[in-house]
């Protein structure tokens, strides 16, 4: 209960702070700081800000101590004023104000020190608690119903606190003052683990009866905090190409999950490594292997490993004392799955047995996947940890905007005044339950931030799963060009740079010609970008199937250029492999294309390396895997100008070289490589000659390539340009959400800027 003095006559402050002020733990923060200086007064939660009135003590160390805040807290003080004191005598924590437009909600935080700690002492009422947690860690958005972020807000609100817990959560000196999702083995969440017609419901049994299943060679389905994961024994081969069978999944990559020394023997963690998994994040980072990687990631130099990152984690780590397979527990190309009884249903046939937890996971959240390239950590997927990303645009909206992103790799975005939030990675939409699963983050975004977008914006291509939604919505949309958008949330993260030229490189896109693009270069500034450069187009073998079947890529490119097959492909094509030449000659189901994904693609199977893919990408991180680190001189690809005035890069002289067998597979692979990285340098420097002084931007799936995207950083800065690649949102379509709204807005008659071009 607040006390107020009587008579009391001096100056107080009133502050209001903003950032990620929700769910880190900052009230008891500043109780706890206001105890120490001496200072009265209060706080509150508020339309998404943390508002204060301080009186009495001192005032001035107050507020230092208040911008020392740890992280995963990052605040501002958006306003500062001098007030009347009004005679507190205590400091309380007022309710909070549920008006969430302006609330900045945290993502979920792994176990942190303090806990893990009490995990693993047996003297700690909270010894072997799978759910632990602390105001400065465990679930925050996936167990999120609506904001501000309380306990009555949350799926921990059917769980009432016994009154150990309470008296900790009202404590203001506690590390579990107002830490919402606070249990203990009495009151909180339960395991309970399912195989065949047995059911064990206690939380030390369930936990012992799943890693009798590992050590015995099966899988799991385990229940974490954003949904399942399938794990396995990460050294057992049995057990993993059993797991690969099962899943459907023979050679997409399994990540692996580990303590620091564990994983240290399976790759190699340099600090910048170090750095992104140590982060709060708690992601699957990419590094270079140390090990054979033919049963977790077959064809590759590179295995993504993550740290554990909550107290369930750690204890099944630490029992079963040693690394696990831990790859998200869904059907291919469909989001990871979070129901208890869903997952048992659509995984009878993958998991022995299912760990699950009575804590319901109301927004689901992939593991978030990073990669270190130019010495920065790049997300190539937000997930839990990261996700939903919230970010300040550089402009201020007239209006919400719903951005609903690509068909492949989707997230959504909800932008209103300066600010843009983007979902976690929700995946393929090829599938009823993607398409569901997009339905339910874009109603779980407007529900948690109040805000109800009145225009969608969506990409240009008719195929693209959402469209049929979109059109159900009954709100205006605007279609944008995909590599505009590509090029467009590169801008977006850097808004102080005036002029651009965007390699906007990926698969494919629906470009401005009515044809598809993917190896583009756009100059200007976002709304207004002038296609100026591309690669020698040629006509795709096949629809949709060509994204699967690099050969029909690599046929396409040898036709075009006029050359035969190589031998070692001939097995590829079916029968009718003539017809299929006829066909494609006369045009029939082939899309004239300007790929650099399907170049890539091309080349991985004219080097014999890839004809079948069986996951998105395969060919492509097969041939740059390959080409390793080797030193490779280029291949001169010339430039011509078409009719339309594009200056567009001859690939056809890499033919030759990928079949001459004077060098190795691996050798062929570099010099492609270094080819590319060089054809790049050359056009930039060509569009710099005819147009002048521009900043580069490289972005785009394609740029997912480290060896590819490295070089030509290098190549440019050597020649006098500023380069730049995305930092923040995702490289691939992950972040073509964001470009829609950067696009969008630019492209509106206010945002406009064809002054920079």
């Amino acid at each position: 209960m607040e006390q107020r003095g009587t008579g009391l006559s001096c100056e107080g402050y009133y502050l209001e702070l903003c950032g990620r002020v929700q769910g880190v733990g900052l009230r008891p923060f500043i109780y706890r700081l206001a105890m120490t200086h001496g200072v009265h007064g209060w706080v509150a939660n508020s339309m998404g800000r943390v508002q204060l009135h301080i009186e009495g003590g001192a005032l001035s160390d107050f507020i230092e101590g208040l911008l020392a805040v740890p992280e995963p807290a990052q605040l501002g003080i958006a306003e500062q004023q001098s007030v009347p004191c009004e005679g507190f005598s205590t400091f309380t924590i007022r309710p909070s104000v549920a008006d969430a437009t302006e609330v900045r909600l945290t993502p979920d935080l792994p176990c942190c020190a303090a806990c893990l700690q009490e995990l693993f002492d047996p003297a700690n009422r909270r010894y072997r608690y799978p759910f632990i947690n602390c105001s400065h860690c465990g679930p925050r958005y996936t167990i999120s119903q609506k904001l501000p972020y309380d306990r009555f807000n949350t799926s921990m609100a059917e769980f009432s606190l016994c009154d150990a817990c309470l008296a900790e959560y009202q404590a203001p000196f506690n590390r579990r003052f107002h830490a919402e999702p606070l249990a203990c083995e009495r009151c909180g969440p339960r395991l309970s683990y399912h195989q065949g017609d047995e059911w064990v419901r206690d939380n030390d049994g369930a936990l012992r009866a799943a890693l009798v299943t590992l050590k015995a060679g099966g899988i799991i389905a385990l229940k974490g905090i954003g949904g399942y994961h399938l794990m396995c024994d990460a050294k057992n081969s049995q057990a993993i190409q059993t797991l690969r069978q099962r899943k459907g999944r023979p050679h997409k990559p399994l990540a692996v999950m580990g303590s620091e020394s564990q994983l240290s023997e399976l790759v190699q963690l340099d600090e910048a490594c170090l750095q992104v998994l140590r982060s709060p994040a708690s992601p699957i980072v990419l590094a270079v292997a140390k090990v054979d990687t033919l049963d977790m990631a077959p064809g590759l130099n590179e295995l993504g490993v993550m740290l554990p990152y909550s107290p369930l984690h750690h204890l099944l780590l630490a029992d079963f004392d040693g690394p696990l397979i831990a790859t998200s527990a869904n059907l291919s190309g469909e989001p990871v799955l979070i129901d208890n009884e869903a997952v048992e249903q659509r995984l009878v046939s993958v998991a022995d047995g299912f760990l699950h937890h009575d804590r319901a996971i109301l927004h689901g959240a992939d593991d978030p996947l990073y990669r270190v390239i130019a010495n920065q950590p790049r997300p190539l997927r937000l997930g839990r940890g990261n996700g939903p990303l919230e970010l300040e645009l550089p402009f201020t909206l007239d209006e919400p905007l719903l951005a609903l992103g690509s068909h492949i790799k989707n997230s959504i975005a909800l932008a209103w005044g300066r600010r843009i939030v983007i979902s976690p990675h929700i995946g393929e939409l090829s599938s009823p339950v993607a398409l569901q699963r997009l339905d339910e983050s874009v109603g779980q975004l407007s529900s948690l931030y109040q805000v109800k977008p009145t225009r969608i914006v969506l990409d240009a291509h008719p195929g693209y799963g959402y469209h049929r939604w979109a059109g159900a919505c009954g709100l205006p949309i605007h279609s944008r060009y995909h590599h505009h958008a590509h090029a467009s949330q590169l801008s977006g993260e850097y808004p102080d740079v005036t002029r651009w030229l965007v390699f906007a490189w990926d698969g494919v896109g629906l470009g401005a010609d009515n044809t598809l693009w993917g190896g583009e270069a756009l100059l200007g500034w976002p709304g207004a970008w002038q296609h100026c450069a591309s690669l020698r187009a040629f006509r795709l073998l096949g629809g949709d199937s060509v994204a699967r079947q690099p050969w029909r890529s690599a046929a396409a490119l040898c036709w075009q250029a006029e050359l035969e097959l190589k031998l070692e492909l001939e097995y590829a094509l079916p029968q009718e492999g003539e017809w299929l030449k006829q066909a494609w000659q006369k045009g029939i189901n082939c899309h004239q294309s300007s790929s650099a994904g399907r170049l890539f693609e091309g080349a991985a199977a004219l080097l014999g390396l890839c004809d079948e893919a069986s996951f998105d990408g395969q060919a492509a991180m097969w041939l740059e895997a390959l080409a390793g680190d080797i030193e490779a001189e280029g291949v001169e690809l010339p430039l011509i100008e078409d009719a339309q005035g594009i200056w567009r890069a001859d690939w056809s002289l890499l033919l030759p070289m990928l079949r001459d067998e004077a060098h190795s597979q691996a050798q062929r692979a570099a010099i492609f490589h270094e080819s590319i990285a060089q054809l790049l340098l050359k056009q930039a420097l060509h569009i710099r000659a005819l147009h002048g002084e521009f900043a580069v931007g490289l972005s785009g799936g394609v740029f997912q390539n480290r060896r590819l995207s490295e070089r030509a950083l290098v190549l440019l800065a050597q020649h006098g340009f500023d380069a730049y690649l995305p930092q923040t949102v995702p490289i691939n379509d992950g972040g073509l959400a964001y470009g829609q709204v950067v696009e969008h807005y630019y492209a509106s008659s206010k945002g406009q800027r064809n002054d920079l071009l």
